[in-house]
C-alpha cells in the first residue's frame, strides 16, 4: 500500500466504530468511513473535544453537528501546495488527503520529462491534482461537470499561486469532452481520471464505473500523444479493486501503446495506532 506520509497540516489521528478522527490544520473533525469496521476503544481525548462531527441520517445523507465555532472555509498546506477546506454536505471537505501520493508521483514524472508536458485532469473536482501538475511545470486542462467544483479549483490555484500558469478550466461532461477532443485532434501527455462510482447524465443516462470504465479508457488512448507519459486511474468503488483496474489499463492502454502498468491501494497512517487505513486504489500506466 502507498501511504500519504508527508502531510504536516493533515493528520488521521484515530479511527474506530465506522468513524475517523482527523486534524485539518487546527480544526478537528469526526467523519464516517465504511472501511472502519473495528470497535477499538476511543482513547484519544479529541474524540470528546472535536470541533465538528458528521452524523449520518437513517433516511440517507446526514449533517454536520458543530460543537465549536469553525470558519465556513479555511486552508491547509501540503508541501508547497495550498488548498481550501470546507465542511461540505455528505461528509466531504474538498480534499482526499490520501491522493497526495499521486500528486507527488505526477510531479516527479513531469519534472523528469525534460520537455513541456500537457495534462488532462478528468473529473477534476477541486483541483488538487491540477495544482500539483501546474506547480511541477505542466500545462493542464481541468474538466469537471460541476461549475461549483471548477470555481473551487480556481480558488485553490490562487491559494497555491499558480493561477497565472497555463491552465484551461472546463465545465463539461467528461465523456463528451473527450469525444470532442478526439474530433479536434487535441492530445495530452498525461491523463488523470477520477471517475465517480455511479451517476446520472443530463438525459438520465446511468453511469456505473464497473460497466463503463474499460471502454472509456480505450477511448482516452486516442487523445494520448505518441510520446505520452502516463495515465492515472483512481477508484473509491469497492467493486473495482486495484488489481482489476491494473488489468483494465493493461488491456485498454498498454496493449495498444506499450509500456507498463502498476496498481496499489492508497491509504493514510493512523497516528494513534500506527496502522494504515485503506482509502481507495490507483492504477498507473506509464510509457517507460
Amino acid at each position: 500500500m502507498r501511504c500519504a506520509d508527508n502531510w504536516k497540516e493533515y493528520e488521521l489521528i484515530d479511527c474506530s466504530d465506522g468513524e475517523k478522527l482527523e486534524r485539518w490544520g487546527n480544526i478537528t473533525l469526526i467523519r464516517p468511513d465504511p472501511q472502519v469496521i473495528w470497535h477499538s476503544e476511543k482513547k484519544h481525548p479529541l474524540w470528546k473535544k472535536a470541533d465538528a462531527r458528521y452524523i449520518r441520517s437513517k433516511t440517507g445523507g446526514g449533517s454536520w453537528e458543530v460543537y465549536k465555532k469553525i470558519p465556513d472555509a479555511w486552508s491547509v498546506n501540503y508541501r508547497d501546495l495550498r488548498f481550501g477546506v470546507k465542511t461540505m454536505g455528505f461528509k466531504h471537505t474538498g480534499i482526499f488527503p490520501e491522493q497526495a501520493v499521486n500528486w507527488d508521483t505526477l510531479a516527479d514524472i513531469i519534472k523528469s520529462a525534460g520537455r513541456p508536458v500537457k495534462v488532462l485532469n478528468l473529473f477534476g473536482y477541486t483541483g488538487c491534482a491540477t495544482i500539483a501538475c501546474l506547480k511541477a511545470g505542466a500545462s493542464v486542462c481541468h474538466v469537471d461537470a460541476s461549475k461549483g467544483m471548477v470555481q473551487w479549483a480556481k480558488e485553490n490555484a490562487r491559494l497555491s499561486k499558480v493561477d497565472d500558469k497555463p491552465v484551461r478550466w472546463i465545465v463539461d461532461d467528461c465523456f463528451k469532452f473527450v469525444k470532442r477532443e478526439i474530433r479536434r485532434g487535441n492530445t495530452y501527455d498525461i491523463i488523470i481520471m477520477d471517475p465517480p462510482s455511479y451517476g446520472r447524465g443530463p438525459n438520465k443516462e446511468i453511469w456505473r464505473l464497473e460497466d463503463n470504465i474499460y471502454d472509456f479508457c480505450k477511448t482516452c488512448t486516442e487523445i494520448l500523444t505518441k510520446d505520452s507519459l502516463a495515465l492515472f486511474l483512481n477508484s473509491y468503488s469497492t467493486g473495482l479493486s486495484a488489481a482489476v483496474m491494473e488489468y483494465v489499463l493493461r488491456e485498454s492502454v498498454a496493449i495498444r501503446l506499450g509500456g507498463s502498468v502498476s496498481s496499489d491501494e492508497i491509504g493514510l497512517r493512523v497516528s494513534e495506532t500506527g496502522g494504515v487505513l485503506p482509502c481507495g486504489a490507483t492504477a498507473i500506466w506509464r510509457k517507460e
